[in-house]
């Protein structure tokens, strides 16, 4: 604890109250839970869009869109952000998905979750080894497919959601944003801490600790730091996140 957040301490009351208060916000946190599950029902209800038969670069060469499912029927898709030739890609792209190292649950519900980047592949591939990221990478460097899904090249980011039939793909769902938070168990984590995120822009009480935007956030280099194959050697610099990295 810092001088600066010495202060920075809830009230002390005593177990009856403090239950009090906890029942009196569980209130909103099952309606929220309800809310989150009836969001989920309209989401199994959406239509979809046929998609052409794309084609995309793996670490083997050409792939069609329809052969990433894998033989699955399922498949989501981060559409990473990129700056062709740049030392260290988008902070915000490059912590999300580091979070997802064991996906192999999803097998059980035949689906599939890979990251498609419009950078040229040899980078794509690289830059995954560089900062120890675990997931299958593909580039849609030679097609339109980024652009089609809502992450056209030097642009944003996106989540997108696709059902296989046979060898057509249907495109169902999307986000970006502050729509892909739901997806992180790291924002999760965070909010339920006393002091939450810390950020500027949150309702907090007076007193609490604040900090810019994004500035608590792990940047590139701070991920391969921690979970590249050269660990300590990266450098320590960071780079400022991009301003698209977060829609508040």
């Amino acid at each position: 604890m810092t001088e600066k957040t010495a202060s920075a301490l809830p009230p002390i009351v005593d177990q009856q109250t403090w239950q009090a208060a906890l029942d009196d916000l569980r209130v909103r946190e099952k309606a929220a839970t309800r809310e989150l599950d009836a969001i989920a029902a309209q989401r199994r209800r959406l239509p979809m869009v046929e998609l052409p038969d794309y084609t995309l670069i793996g670490p083997d060469g050409p792939v069609r869109l329809v052969d990433v499912f894998d033989g699955r029927s399922q498949l989501i898709v981060y559409n990473h952000m990129w700056s062709d030739g740049a030392e260290w890609q988008c902070g915000g792209c490059t912590g999300f998905t580091s979070q997802y190292v064991r996906l192999g649950f999803l097998d059980n519900y035949d689906a599939r979750f890979v990251i498609v980047t419009n950078g040229p592949i040899e980078e794509a591939l690289a830059y995954k080894a560089k900062v120890g990221n675990t997931m299958d990478w593909y580039s849609s460097s030679e097609s339109s497919f980024g652009a089609d899904v809502g992450a056209p090249p030097g642009a944003g980011f996106a989540v997108n959601v696709f059902l296989r039939n046979g060898d057509t793909v249907y495109r169902t769902w999307h986000t970006d944003g502050r729509g892909t938070e739901q997806l992180s168990y790291t924002f999760a984590l965070i909010d339920i801490l006393p002091w939450g995120r810390q950020e500027e822009w949150q309702d907090s009480p007076e007193g609490w600790p604040k900090s810019p935007t994004y500035s608590n956030w792990l940047d590139s280099p701070d991920v391969a730091r921690l979970y590249g194959p050269r660990g300590d050697a990266v450098a320590s610099s960071r780079v400022p996140l991009a301003a698209g990295d977060v829609e508040s």
